[in-house]
């Protein structure tokens, strides 16, 4: 099928494009302006005009994606992708075009998907027409971002969702495209594409020419100026892209056949989760975005009210959660998933839990189409389209282009994922019917399956593969109907009130107003000024000495939070669909609630989530299938990703008071039903309650909705001493400091480090405002030097870290190479750093400050955005909420000079500055990218195909192989082979001479045989004072932190946040009238 669609364009009045004659379907709640124009290349675009965005955004969607990689050459859409953002015509030096974006508070992205690949930047809104520009291939670039590739897969290696997609997509049709290993790696992109002789640049050049072509292109551009010269820009730039008048790739066949149906897999996760997946084969829901059937079965199987899959199978104890969709895998063909998150014991009985599901898809067809439901459903989605919040400008803007690639009326493409126009019960039928029992497959995934005996290929996840058995299949068609089961209400919940006082000429006030202030409450309103939506944000922080008093108080008040959520489930549901949110959880001082939504609705939910809080009744089963939910969630966090371990010990290190996981799970197998049943009375009979309410409510509206909560309630206040906020540990004056401790996950191959240098206090404006400037410069070379140049691994952040009174510097990397190395590349490009800045003209150094200033000037997207930053603030327990305008007033007054002096003395690496390292070492580091190599050309061998990797590795490790010459790799490699291989003198001779000629050509021997490197870098490369180094050995200047309690015994505590203004003068509103 194609999905190009006619549409009605005329000629534009300077005959340069064309326009589309019809306006733009768009929210009610949109105030931009768009228009429609099609190139004579027949690139499509949409231009945004926002007269109001500070920040200008382009997108490019190309409708081809991993499913066109050669099958010689897995991962080169991807690899294409990283390419094309390296260079550009107008910025041919690599990194220019990301280093103009960063000066202009701007940055770039991009994603490949099976059939789509998506480039998107934004920048600020007075640079982007030099932002607008065509990419480039960068050969100087190809290696690089090959590692860079595997690094990303690497990276990818330990998450199960990846793991879980990968092994979905295997065990589909193997003559189908769609099971294609779309990330790549250095074995697809290099090992063997050198094996079989193939140029990866070349091929790299030949799918570009056959794939990117202007007639598969969908672009969208947003900006503040008018219509017309986002136009001409667009036209100017893109019109001399080739339109090869490609037809859109579509993949023939289906994606599973007769052979991969009826089929349970098993398969065992890195962390702890239980998941019973249904995939049924479904129409491509694509061209069906008039009527939306997956939609109406999505929602019904789905549901989590009363008489659902989910309210039977919850309280029989076998599942904790359930989701279905319906989506396009490939063109012309879909899926309809069912995902339910099962409990240890439905683990055990997952056929039961199957049955279930399709006893409700029986009672579904025997119930019929019912237009009511449709009705409800379109009802909602045309009121979430209504009032749709504003989001970033780049992501907008590469969903908009996305979604220009549908075949829907071009006037459409806005709306065309919310609105549901027709009411076609024949194709909701079709579209049950679809959902066959015998035609299915089943995955069950847990971490206690055994007998696994197969291996997936790219991740190596564990799985076995079975019939389903005869007997379940029988059940199911002998199925007796289930009268637990039933359609659902009615929603209650829809709103009906949508009326909003706006304003014209109206300056919107800079913060809330404090309206209430005694030793139980302090309340904070804001009526909405800005975006006039009938939406409302209801924050609740209560605190409670008990909540973390004790590793046993933290587990109770998290126990009982979880145990409220799972209760509210069936009633909460129905809100959720209906556009109300609701959030409890707790914290280190107390617990918090979060309500946002239309605020029609929204002091309903409130008032129940509060009376259940009060009233609450403990029952056992629920709490032990929650406990073990809790369980697995600590242990879970163990298994984080090595960077955010890092970051969790440094938060340890530095806190006054943090129980970690481990001594959670200790008390919580202690902790019993009673135990809760007891406990949460004392922890909400005594409390002081913190709120805020911001939107389209009055003053009034927020006193009677905060009144509620005390009423329900009713808790004594705490005394003023209780008040007092956690606070910070300062590190030790001139103190270097490291902590390393192994990955928990075993088979992570991934190491990482968070290196921060503690600057001083948050609240001393000079330090704040010029260590944001230094951290806001640091950024992009950063990036490019560990990153993009060293290749260091493929997160690689750096940025401002602040605690309760104090603030640092901060940069994570995380990769495969050792902690040690790079703490010590980190320490280089500090060093690297000064001269940055002092080779920086004057004028650059000044688009640096103005960058920042846009950069923390930057609007509010939507109401919930602006919401979040003022709770953000006032849960910080400073209320400053001037704080940025101080700032943006203080940047211009700092000179190159006195930021250089600041940085020698505070943050280069020779300064008598605090310095803190966590480093998290991996327990499976991979081998040396060389030893890889060398492996790779072995095998490639007939003598030498057997060779064991572990022993290669071990071999060469005691050697110092990375760092030996030629002739001295070639010795090694002799002597490695004569102790192995058994052949006479010659054939040794040819054995060597081949497999070190495939070797040197693997490293790109002709360019690096005279160069000596290390981890990657080139001692050539390196200044006179980076050569004297060894970055393979920790500074002896740096401390080793053992043991961490004791450590922390003997820091001194940093001041506890407290307001800068009195709070009598935020009482009083902006324009100086008191309330």
């Amino acid at each position: 099928m194609s999905y190009n669609t006619v549409a009605p364009y005329t000629l534009s009045p300077d005959g340069t494009h064309y326009i589309l004659d019809r306006p733009i379907e768009k929210s009610d709640s949109d105030d931009r302006d768009y228009r429609m124009i099609k190139l004579k290349n027949d690139l499509e675009a949409l231009i945004i005009h926002d007269i109001e965005t500070d920040k200008a955004s382009a997108a490019l969607d190309v409708h081809v994606g991993s499913m066109s990689d050669p099958i010689n050459l897995l991962g080169l859409a991807h690899f294409c992708e990283h390419l094309l953002f390296m260079g550009t015509e107008k910025y041919p030096k690599e990194n220019d075009y990301k280093e103009y974006l960063s000066k202009h508070s701007g940055h770039s992205n991009a994603y490949t998907s099976p059939e789509h690949t998506n480039y998107f930047f934004e920048v600020g809104e007075k640079h982007f027409e030099g932002a607008l520009d065509r990419p480039l291939f960068d050969p100087s670039c190809t290696d690089r971002e090959l590692h860079a590739v595997d690094s990303e897969n690497k990276n990818n290696l330990q998450k199960d969702g990846r793991r879980l997609f990968e092994l979905e997509k295997s065990l589909g049709n193997p003559n189908h495209p769609y099971n294609k290993f779309g990330t790549g790696n250095l074995k697809t992109l290099r090992d063997q594409p050198l094996k079989e002789g193939i140029d990866v640049r070349e091929e790299l050049l030949k799918f570009h020419e056959r794939y990117y072509s202007a007639n598969l292109m969908k672009l969208c551009v947003l900006g503040k100026e008018p219509l017309d010269v986002l136009a001409r820009w667009v036209v100017e730039k893109f019109s001399a892209v080739r339109n090869k008048s490609l037809p859109i790739p579509v993949a023939e066949g289906n994606l599973l056949t007769e052979n991969e149906l009826l089929r349970t897999t098993f398969a065992k996760p890195v962390k702890d989760i239980r998941v019973l997946n249904f995939v049924f084969p479904f129409p491509d829901p694509t061209p069906l975005f008039k009527t939306k059937p997956h939609q109406y079965l999505s929602h019904l199987i789905g549901h989590k009210g009363k008489g659902s899959i989910l309210s039977l199978l919850k309280k029989a104890g076998l599942i904790d959660d359930i989701d279905a969709v319906g989506y396009t895998a490939a063109i012309g063909s879909g899926f309809f998933k069912i995902e339910v998150d099962l409990t240890e014991e439905g683990l055990k009985r997952y056929e039961e839990i199957v049955k279930v599901v399709f006893q409700y898809i029986d009672m579904l067809k025997k119930e019929g189409i019912k237009k009511w439901i449709f009705d409800e459903n379109a009802q909602l989605s045309a009121i979430h389209f209504r009032f749709k919040d504003k989001s970033t400008a780049s992501n907008y803007t590469s969903h908009v282009s996305n979604s220009m690639q549908r075949p829907c009326p071009r006037e459409w493409v806005l709306s065309v994922s919310y609105l549901n126009r027709e009411y076609d019960p024949a194709q909701i039928e079709h579209a049950l019917d679809c959902l066959r029992k015998d035609r299915f497959t089943l995955m069950v995934v847990g971490k206690q399956l055994e007998g696994l005996d197969q291996k997936e290929k790219w991740y190596g996840t564990e799985y076995s593969v079975k019939k389903i058995g005869d007997g379940l299949l029988k059940d199911l068609e002998n199925l007796p109907a289930n009268s637990e089961l039933r359609l659902p209400e009615p929603n209650d919940f829809i709103p009906a009130n949508f009326d909003v006082h706006k304003q014209t000429n109206v300056t919107p006030l800079k913060r809330p107003t404090l309206i209430k202030n005694t030793q139980l409450t302090r309340i904070w309103h804001k009526k909405d000024d800005t975006f006039w939506v009938p939406k409302a944000n209801l924050y609740f922080f209560f605190k409670s000495p008990l909540a973390y008093v004790t590793p046993l108080h933290c587990v109770k008040t998290r126990l009982y939070v979880e145990l409220v959520i799972d209760a509210l489930t069936e009633y909460s549901h129905a809100a959720e669909v209906a556009g109300l949110w609701y959030s409890v959880w707790n914290e280190t001082e107390g617990f918090s609630i979060m309500v946002q939504g239309f605020n029609d609705k929204v002091h309903v939910l409130l008032e129940t989530i509060v009376t259940l809080m009060k009233n609450f009744k403990v029952d056992s089963q629920r709490f032990q299938l929650v406990k073990e939910q809790l369980q697995r969630d600590y242990y879970n966090s163990l298994l984080t990703e090595p960077y955010n371990s890092a970051i969790y010990y440094h938060t340890y290190l530095t806190q006054e008071v943090m129980w970690t996981s481990e001594e959670k799970l200790e008390v919580l197998k202690f902790v019993t039903a009673e135990d809760i049943q007891s406990f949460y009375p004392q922890l909400l009979s005594n409390l002081h309650v913190e709120a805020m309410v911001h939107g389209n409510m009055s003053k009034d509206q927020a006193l009677r909705v905060t009144k509620l909560v005390e009423d329900i309630l009713l808790p004594k206040p705490l005394i003023t001493s209780q008040l007092t906020r956690h606070r910070s540990l300062l590190l030790p004056e001139n103190e270097q400091l490291v902590h390393r401790r192994q990955v928990f996950d075993e088979k992570n191959v991934n190491s990482a480090i968070e290196y921060y240098i503690e600057v001083g206090n948050l609240l001393d404006k000079w330090t704040r405002v010029r260590l944001s400037l230094l951290a806001h410069i640091a950024r992009e070379p950063c990036f490019n030097q560990l990153r993009t140049k060293e290749q260091l691994g493929y997160i690689v952040f750096s940025g401002v870290r602040e605690h309760a009174g104090i603030i640092g510097l901060c940069f994570i990397v995380q990769g495969i190479k050792d902690t040690v190395y790079l703490e010590n590349r980190t320490e280089a490009f500090l060093l690297k750093l000064q001269s940055v800045i002092e080779d920086m003209s004057e004028e650059e150094y000044q688009k640096r400050i103005q960058s920042l200033i846009t950069t923390k000037l930057e609007k509010d997207k939507n109401l919930r955005q602006e919401s979040h930053r003022y709770w953000q603030i006032i849960r910080s327990g400073y209320y400053d909420f001037d704080r940025v305008d101080q700032d943006v007033a203080e940047l211009p007054t700092v000179t190159k000079s006195s930021l250089l002096t600041f940085f020698k003395e505070v943050v280069h690496p020779s300064s008598k500055t605090r310095k803190l390292s966590i480093h998290l070492y991996s327990q499976n580091p991979p081998p040396p990218p060389k030893t890889q190599d060398l492996f790779n050309c072995l095998q490639s061998h007939p003598l030498t195909s057997d060779i064991d990797m572990q022993d290669l590795h071990n071999y060469l490790e005691v050697k110092s192989f990375g760092s030996l010459d030629s002739s001295e790799t070639e010795e090694i490699l002799r002597k490695f082979l004569v102790e192995r291989v058994k052949a006479d003198e010659t054939e040794m001779e040819e054995l060597v001479e081949s497999v070190s000629k495939a070797f040197f050509a693997a490293n790109n021997s002709t360019d690096n045989k005279s160069k000596k490197t290390v981890n990657g870098v080139a001692e050539d490369d390196k200044d006179s004072s980076e050569k004297e180094r060894d970055d393979t050995i920790l500074s002896k200047r740096n401390t080793i932190i053992d043991d961490l309690i004791l450590f922390k015994s003997k820091m001194l505590l940093g001041p506890a946040p407290a307001p800068v203004v009195p709070f009598e003068i935020l009482r009083s509103r902006e324009d100086g009238s008191k309330l």
